[in-house]
């Protein structure tokens, strides 16, 4: 099996790091890439395994994983978003600790007044899911819409009280909020930024010219969401947030609709090397202050839909029990359905991005925890002084 290997640090433990990848690659029916950067320049860069899926991982590829390949990084998204949350605090357009009708006063509605921009970032707010759905096959990509009907429902708890992962809503609430402070769309904040300034790979609302660039996203047998989710009644909870991004027959990540679509939940599209860059940045782009607060702890226990161990910044995941984020308790970052993974580990000055085309149930999915393992040896060994 094909894997470009690329050590721009001379960093000891590399070898080791390769064949990890290596035959997470030979088990794959699709194509991966794995990146390390530190302060914005790349230690680590591997890519292997096919764009197009494949009946069985030993079968011919017919396009290599690259450094140009893009995917859809399904809720990565979500720390872009944070991102851009974090530099509207630094331009002191947006308050954390205000109430989100403070900037959109339609959202008072339904005794949701003192709900906080915080409470939304930190998935306590209780809209889980939107009720009513607007009608329609793509209404999911109306974020206006959509965060209509938000602003006028009623949450399942008392903002504050409980944490529960908003996998879609999470999206709708900060864009309005966004459009509400700035005037400007999600994926516009994302390109003015982020992605323009620091020349970075990543995009909520792809243009049409770079769509062959991007790889068909797949579901591996027995792919499954929610795989800490017992209980049959919020099963229903869980298909109803869920139904229209993961479920279904077709999956609609492959669609041009859905990449020119700006879905800030879900909807974001990058190269491995672009996240890990952004990671590896976030210091030198968000004041020391305001990412600091965006960085501690928020939210935190189980979540109260999905039985899943959670802990939450604002609009940050932060290293939980369950280790998603390797070794380095200050690390943070955030998940992608089946499987990708976007961080820092800011002690060490790394940013790391893991995407993928095939997804995986993550009670299956050892692929990141595998290479995550493998990085404090080359710390240890003092690769990356």
């Amino acid at each position: 099996m094909s894997v470009q290997a690329h050590n721009d640090g001379d960093l000891p433990g590399f070898d080791r790091l390769v064949r990890v990848f290596t035959e997470q690659v030979d088990r794959s029916r699709g194509g991966m890439a794995f990146c390390v950067y530190r302060n914005g320049h790349p230690l680590v860069r591997l890519y292997g395994g096919s764009v197009e899926q494949r009946a069985e991982p030993t079968d011919a590829i017919v396009n290599d994983w690259s450094p140009r390949t893009l995917a859809v990084m399904f809720s990565g998204t979500k720390g872009v978003v944070a991102a851009v949350a974090a530099l509207l605090v630094d331009r002191g357009l947006l308050d954390m600790r205000r109430p989100v009708a403070h900037y959109w006063p339609e959202f008072a509605a339904a005794g949701k007044a003192d709900v906080t921009v915080a409470q939304v970032l930190s998935h306590t707010v209780g809209l889980v899911y939107v009720d009513p759905e607007p009608p329609g096959e793509w209404a999911d990509l109306d974020n206006a819409a959509n965060a209509a009907a938000l602003a006028a429902q009623a949450p399942l708890w008392a903002p504050g009280t409980r944490v529960a992962y908003h996998a879609i809503t999470y999206g709708y609430l900060m864009s309005e909020i966004f459009r509400r402070v700035t005037g400007q769309s999600a994926g516009q904040l994302i390109d003015e930024l982020v992605a323009r300034p620091l020349e970075l790979d990543i995009y909520l609302g792809l243009p049409d010219a770079l769509e062959s660039r991007v790889a068909p996203m797949f579901r591996a047998e027995g792919y499954a969401i929610s795989t800490y989710l017992t209980d049959p009644e919020r099963r229903k909870i869980v298909e109803r947030m869920y139904s229209r991004s993961l479920m279904g027959t077709t999956l609609r990540a492959n669609t041009p609709e859905l990449h020119r679509g700006e879905l800030a939940a879900g909807g974001g599209i990058a190269t491995a090397d672009a996240m890990a860059a952004l990671y590896s940045r976030l210091g030198s782009l968000v004041s020391s202050g305001t990412l600091a607060a965006a960085t501690q702890t928020w939210s935190e226990g189980i979540d109260a839909i999905n039985d899943r161990q959670l802990r939450f910044g604002l609009g940050f995941e932060l290293a939980d029990p369950i280790g998603t984020y390797g070794p380095e308790a200050s690390a943070f970052g955030h998940s992608g359905a089946g499987g990708s993974l976007h961080g820092a580990w800011p002690e060490q000055g790394l940013g790391f991005s893991f995407l993928t085309n095939e997804m995986l149930a993550e009670n299956h999915d050892t692929r990141v925890k595998e290479l995550l393992a493998v990085l404090p040896g080359l710390v240890l060994a003092g690769g990356l002084d």
